[in-house]
């Protein structure tokens, strides 16, 4: 688990370029799924404007993009701070993810040609041979960059769209758990059923194959927060993942 930081201790390196409200917020993203801004941590503009060699603005621009993405939250008179998240919020995330994904792997079965195929291959085949030595933030971006592709080659660019724009968050969340990646080649090898049913344009069991891959990270990344930060409040999500249909997750 991720402990207590804030901008005092992450560090963060001088920016000169363009694009300043772009390459800060890439950093402050960076930062906060790597744990060196822990949950809760309050953004001081001036210190991360200071190490950066830029003027406030920016980095203020740069939070407020964050805050949009449900990554910071703004506190009055107090400025920005990490989100903390709930168990809750874990399975509202999953839910959307889950419910997106299903959707992109029936439509890349029927729209996505060989070539997109075999990136897919190419791409797990990367995370097989590079995944054991890679650091967590690496091994978290080479999986999302997997299901980001398989949305890719859905054809649905609003879909598309709409898990991007989840990505951070979703990083924030898998990032709380040092344990999610015990066996990080196994884990890597867990995708290959999804693209073999998808170059055999098997919807049915490409929909399965990737319900069961979601629904177990799911079941792994709620139990270890809970584990971790304790039980999930008394109400019907303490019940989830539940994901029966079509599949045994």
């Amino acid at each position: 688990m991720a402990t207590a930081a804030s901008a005092d201790t992450a560090q963060f390196e001088s920016v000169e370029a363009p694009d300043l409200v772009g390459l800060v917020e890439a950093q402050l993203t960076r930062a906060i799924v790597e744990g060196r801004l822990a949950p809760g941590a309050r953004v001081f503009e001036a210190e991360i404007a200071r190490r950066m060699g830029v003027s406030r603005a920016p980095v203020r621009e740069a939070a407020r993009r964050l805050e949009r993405q449900g990554v910071l939250v703004a506190r009055p008179r107090h400025g920005f701070a990490v989100r903390t998240v709930s168990v809750q919020e874990i399975d509202d995330l999953f839910e959307v993810r889950i419910s997106l994904e299903l959707t992109a792997i029936e439509l890349a079965c029927r729209k996505a040609d060989d070539a997109g195929m075999a990136r897919l291959q190419a791409l797990v085949d990367t995370m097989i041979r590079e995944a054991p030595p890679l650091p967590q933030h690496a091994r978290i971006g080479l999986d999302l960059g997997f299901h980001t592709l398989i949305c890719e080659l859905s054809g649905n660019a609003q879909l598309h769209r709409m898990f991007s724009n989840m990505q951070t968050e979703m990083r924030m969340v898998i990032a709380l758990i040092d344990a999610v990646y015990d066996d990080p080649g196994a884990v890597a090898t867990t995708h290959n059923p999804i693209v073999e049913a998808l170059r055999q344009r098997n919807a049915p069991a490409a929909t399965a194959a990737m319900r069961v891959h979601l629904a177990d990270a799911w079941q792994h990344v709620r139990a270890l927060f809970m584990k971790q930060h304790g039980a999930a409040p008394t109400s019907p999500i303490s019940k989830r993942p539940r994901l029966q249909k079509g599949s045994t997750p």
